[in-house]
């Protein structure tokens, strides 16, 4: 398990470009001569990918939750108020 580990934060090091250049251009090579390495790379951008794709939909929906209360419920009528004027002149 230990190796695997290893193996994630150097594939991690890589897709974020957070290793020394030697590092990154040995792994470069490595990645060449590999093909399962090349594959376990692939997948965790496409993890990468998704887990950003997911927050930016939740972050998404916090906003539009937060709108729709400010903009629906009587009791911010007068915020409602003060932040259309702004943007009606």
């Amino acid at each position: 398990m230990r190796t695997s580990l290893n193996e994630i934060k150097r594939i991690e090091a890589h897709v974020f470009k957070q290793s020394p250049t030697g590092d990154q251009l040995a792994f470069e090579a490595q990645l060449m001569l590999d093909n399962e390495l090349r594959q376990k790379v692939q997948w965790q951008k496409k993890a990468y990918n998704l887990i950003h794709a997911y927050g930016r939909e939740q972050l998404r929906s916090e906003i539009e939750a937060v709108h729709k209360k400010l903009f629906t419920t009587r009791k911010y009528d007068h915020f409602r108020q003060k932040i259309l004027r702004i943007f009606n002149r």
